[in-house]
């Protein structure tokens, strides 16, 4: 049973006339002010609103760091070294923008774990969830694209490296390399490409962003227990429940990425990308931006054949293999109960597969030598099977712990356990 929600009712001549041509306002009051949220929403919930104004401050900072930056390889790294100096305010631009890159895949990961951990991706959410794994992979294009431009040290031989193991695709695969390169090495046209690239996708982001937006709304938010709205009382209008909430957790995220651009800009960076590319001078160790790491440990884990598959095809695979078994998590999981509060043995699991997830991030900084190549195979290995292999087993085996019969009942039982203890 839901509440009944408020309809809008224009209050002055403006409202009425804009009401009448384009809602907007009533659009707003709808969506942002009166809609219904479970009561019960913690912070790992504003994350979605935090990465919404990540992606706005990417965009703004870029569209303006576009304005003095030279996609040619001999002005490249001078130009973002002019903007650094010469341009008003321009270092500030350019930390924000390096910066809030990292700090908008930390907030993609706990958002993306959140939803694993409560289940958010279980129906009838699963277009919600499909939403959410295409803005993650054009978030990945995007960022690989913008790691280019700077012309450093590791932005051209990480290109060289990456855009390389497309050469592996059968048939395909050269001409894959040959259209991103523009030629058949990283040069100018490479530079044109992803230049123009990093400044589109951001904006097909957007777009596919507010479809993520609209599907929400239109099936509604989970909530940590994971049962559905079964009293008026279980919800709670948007504004100002959900927006005081959202607003404190943006804040504190943003003080954390002001604390790192005004006093720690360089710390997320690689060093060999403060120097300026030179194809004649190979770095000791090339990996990309730390983002990537746990996807890079994976591709370079496979280091056998299987019949026809050599090992670079297969890494090449088992890499975009990684990021597609996320898109099928919906149907993976056989459980009917979602969130991992009442299910032990996923929790269990699902820390297993968080601290594995840091471990392949690790791994991923390492050579590609040694124990280092077994323990990213062990690891590879887990990662794959908690989706293949946990996921599906769990739901016919696992016994959960009871559900409560409503959100509200949920939360009284919490507050009276939190006073009792006090």
């Amino acid at each position: 049973m839901r509440r009944e929600r408020p309809i809008y009712t224009p209050k002055t001549g403006v409202e009425r006339w804009f009401d009448t041509r384009m809602p907007l306002p009533r659009m707003v009051y709808d969506s942002f002010i009166v809609y219904p949220v479970p009561r019960n929403l913690n912070y790992a919930y504003s994350f979605g609103g935090i990465l919404t104004v990540m992606l706005v401050s990417q965009i703004l900072t870029g569209v303006v760091l576009a304005m003095h930056f030279a996609p040619d390889t001999g002005l490249a790294f001078i130009s973002v070294e002019k903007i650094m100096r010469d341009v008003n305010s321009g270092w500030l631009l350019r930390y924000l923008h390096s910066n809030g890159a990292s700090f908008f895949f930390i907030a993609v990961y706990i958002h993306i774990g959140r939803g694993l951990y409560y289940g958010s991706f279980k129906s009838p959410r699963e277009l919600l969830w499909v939403l959410g794994c295409m803005n993650f992979l054009l978030m990945m294009a995007t960022a690989f694209m913008g790691y280019v431009l700077p012309w450093g040290q590791m932005s051209f031989w990480g290109a060289t490296v990456i855009t390389n193991f497309f050469t592996a695709i059968p048939v395909v695969g050269d001409w894959i390399q040959q259209l991103l390169l523009g030629g058949f090495s990283v040069n100018n046209p490479t530079l044109n490409r992803f230049f123009a690239l990093h400044y589109l996708l951001p904006f097909m982001l957007t777009g596919v962003v507010a479809l993520h937006i609209w599907a929400l709304h239109v099936v509604g938010q989970n909530n940590p227990i994971g049962i559905d709205v079964k009293l008026p009382t279980d919800v709670v209008d948007f504004t100002p429940h959900a927006t005081v909430k959202d607003a404190l957790g943006i804040v504190v995220f943003l003080l954390v990425l002001a604390y790192f651009v005004f006093y720690m800009p360089n710390f997320l960076g690689h060093p060999d990308n403060y120097t300026v590319a030179d194809p004649l001078k190979t770095p000791a160790h090339i990996v990309p931006e730390w983002y990537f790491l746990p996807f890079y440990a994976i591709l370079r884990a496979i280091t056998f054949s299987v019949g026809p598959i050599d090992s670079k095809l297969g890494g090449v695979l088992a890499m975009f293999a990684a990021i597609a078994v996320l898109f099928f998590a919906p149907w993976l999981d056989t459980t009917k109960v979602r969130s991992a509060v009442y299910r032990p043995l996923y929790r269990l699991f699902f820390t297993l597969f968080v601290a594995n997830g840091l471990f392949l991030g690790w791994l991923g900084s390492r050579p590609a030598e040694g124990t280092y190549i077994v323990l990213s195979q062990l690891a590879t290995l887990y990662y794959f099977a908690f989706f293949i292999v946990i996921m599906p087993l769990l739901g016919l085996i696992e016994k959960p712990r009871r559900l409560p019969n409503s959100i509200t009942e949920a939360v009284l039982a919490k507050s009276n356990a939190v006073e009792k203890s006090s």
